[in-house]
């Protein structure tokens, strides 16, 4: 047998720490002296310690390292943690996104968002839409845009989507993702639209989609200062994405918010 020193020093976690496991139920001691309350292990113990010690350095809950602990299956085992380790990977995703994020907006001298007024004409699509929750969205324009791709034989430009602005101000708002098509079919959701001619402040959102709002605040911006208001939902074209490169780097998505002008100061301009 081996005191709790001891067994504290062939597994790397501190006496506390086997204490509070030990009242937690996750690592009971093999023997526990009546009169002293000395705890004591068994050597068949350490592998377990070791793996407690691994589940708890990735953040694994308690109850949840119990339960792995408790599962006899080793596929069940496997599977528990692999969950577990995806949960990890999606945290590590979301902080490298934000980190960033903010190095962009921190930059001492960031690149100037590249915006240009653009009039877009009437134009014919083969469309999807909905009303969806804010936190749906991305799940709901892969099940549509796939919808779209098998209906859609001959599209004549990039897809593209317009987004009602109560999803941003109130988290639930109409979308509509849409294929250019001279055909438009009907299918299941897909149905015919005809899109308004507007005119557009344009700019070309570079990389992943996680700081797409830099992009957004920074068109917005531009229309403040060049005396224009935002009129109707704001539109998104999707030149290069996941759809068409695994490659983040080279994914391009214009933004473009409908305007028009509330001033003409002279000398506004037009492109930055």
């Amino acid at each position: 047998m081996l005191a709790i020193g001891e067994f504290s020093r062939l597994t790397h976690l501190s006496v506390r720490t086997l204490r509070r496991y030990h009242d937690a139920g996750l690592l009971v001691p093999a023997t526990v002296d009546d009169a002293s309350g000395y705890r004591y292990y068994s050597p068949d113990q350490i592998p377990t310690a070791q793996v407690i010690h691994r589940l708890r350095e990735l953040d694994v809950p308690l109850p949840d390292v119990q339960r792995i602990l408790g599962t006899p299956d080793p596929g069940a085992r496997a599977d528990l943690v692999a969950s577990h380790l995806r949960r990890l990977e999606s945290e590590l995703d979301r902080t490298r996104s934000a980190v960033a994020s903010l190095r962009r907006l921190l930059a001492p001298e960031p690149a100037p968002v590249q915006v240009e007024l653009r009039a877009v004409p009437t134009t014919t699509v083969a469309a999807v839409e909905g009303d969806v929750v804010q936190d749906d969205v991305f799940s709901w324009y892969a099940g549509a845009m796939a919808e779209l791709d098998a209906a859609v034989h001959e599209p004549t430009g990039a897809p593209g989507g317009l987004y009602d602005n109560a999803l941003f101000e109130v988290c639930q708002g109409h979308v509509l993702v849409y294929r250019p098509t001279t055909r438009p079919p009907r299918r299941g959701r897909v149905h015919p639209v005809t899109l308004p001619a507007v005119e557009l402040a344009v700019a070309t959102h570079v990389g992943e989609h996680d700081d797409i709002d830099v992009t957004y605040g920074e068109v917005g911006s531009w229309v403040v200062a060049n005396a224009l208001a935002v009129a109707g939902p704001v539109r998104e074209t999707y030149l290069v994405g996941p759809r068409d490169t695994p490659d983040p780097a080279a994914w391009r998505t214009e933004i473009g918010w409908p305007v028009f002008r509330v001033d003409h100061p002279a000398g506004a301009a037009r492109r930055r």
